[in-house]
């Protein structure tokens, strides 16, 4: 019996994504040594993007290319992301403020808050992209995608490499297109809108591919997988228990409005595809009897999703004096060190003790259902 095809998915936010690092080195350990990777398909998007090339480009050699992975989240800093020296910030005050009093006719409106050109070197340091080929030529791949979101057509545009029997699709308001990956779509794919300047590729501007991404676990599906195995970023038992449970008085603070708008991008569009996935499976397992006699279209689609056990948001609430000086000063002016702002800090905290404690947690979440992953991974 074959083994199905499985699909990783890998999804944005921002030094959140150190979490998927810790499941997968987890994974790898329960593989045997040399075992190459267990996901034929990979896709990611925003930060998931970054994880999703380097696990793709060493896709022969597993447990050696989570380790790099591993190595790269607990060392990455702020720095390494964006600017966050008190000039850039000066600067970029007087320009808004220049901007906002002249109409922009003076004083050219600033692209984003935040100047991520430090992020573009980090990449092109540490990011294998030649390796991709490579190991769709041997076999250990089929097909890796890196979603962006275009500002000049409104598509959400999967960017992919993969075999020849992998085709390009086109739906409503999405498509996928083949393409040889670069540095350039890893920064459009991570291009947070107002936080980060936008990415030019193919004479195109783009941002996060989290925004206007309806499907997220459909480039996958395009791409060839049969089954999905989905690491998520948010703990949605806490998430649900909070809207019960909890009461605020006070107006919401500027960092609670970015986190949930960061909420908003990164997790919505991901769990009303997962709901939308199971109603799909629910409707296929009634007409199997019509299936086999007529066929159709629908086919079910085994997943397996992984979450933290622990709020993200508290754990980037303990690491707070990670945040260079400047930043520091910044966000805890927005709100960040309050009650409700904490989300903020988890997508821009990237620090070796954030990014440590991430992995940690994913590496044991991970293992409390090695039973459940191995059965899934084997095809049961």
């Amino acid at each position: 019996m074959t083994k199905p095809v499985v699909g990783l998915v890998l999804a944005g936010g921002g030094a959140r994504a150190a979490y998927q690092v810790g499941v997968l080195m987890a994974v790898a350990r329960m593989l045997p040594r040399h075992a190459a990777s267990p996901f034929q398909v990979i896709s990611g998007t925003s930060a998931g993007a970054i994880n999703a090339v380097g696990l793709a480009a060493g896709a022969q050699h597993f447990r050696r290319t989570t380790a790099h992975l591993v190595r790269m989240w607990q060392s990455v800093r702020v720095q390494d992301v964006y600017r966050v020296d008190a000039p850039y910030f000066v600067k970029a005050f007087l320009q808004w403020g220049g901007s906002l009093l002249t109409g922009g006719k003076l004083v050219h409106t600033p692209p984003s808050f935040l100047d991520n050109r430090p992020l573009y070197h980090y990449l092109a340091r540490t990011v294998q992209l030649d390796g991709i080929e490579t190991a769709i030529q041997s076999g250990a791949l089929r097909a890796l995608s890196l979603t962006a979101s275009c500002y000049t057509t409104g598509q959400s545009v999967s960017f992919f490499e993969g075999c020849e029997q992998v085709e390009p699709w086109h739906r409503h308001q999405r498509c996928g297109q083949r393409e040889r990956l670069s540095i350039e779509h890893l920064m459009a794919t991570s291009a947070i809108p107002l936080i980060f300047p936008s990415a030019h590729v193919d004479g195109r501007h783009y941002c996060d591919g989290a925004i206007r991404q309806m499907a997220p676990l459909s480039p996958a599906l395009h791409l060839g997988a049969q089954r999905l195995f989905v690491i998520s970023l948010v703990n949605h038992q806490e998430k649900h228990a909070e809207r019960r449970q909890v009461q605020q008085t006070a107006a919401p603070s500027l960092a609670q409005i970015f986190g949930h708008l960061l909420d908003s991008i990164f997790i919505d569009s991901m769990s009303a595809d997962m709901e939308r996935l199971v109603r799909v499976n629910h409707t296929v397992s009634l007409l199997d009897e019509y299936t086999r006699n007529h066929g159709t279209a629908l086919r079910r689609i085994e997943v397996f999703n992984i979450s933290p056990s622990v709020s993200l948001d508290s754990i980037a609430h303990r690491h707070f004096d990670g945040f260079p000086a400047t930043m520091r000063f910044l966000l805890r002016g927005a709100g960040a060190m309050r009650q409700h702002g904490s989300a903020l800090a988890s997508y821009l905290l990237f620090h070796p003790a954030y990014g440590k404690e991430l992995v940690e947690l994913g590496y044991k979440d991970a293992f409390a259902r090695k039973n459940e992953i191995m059965n899934f991974l084997s095809g049961h």
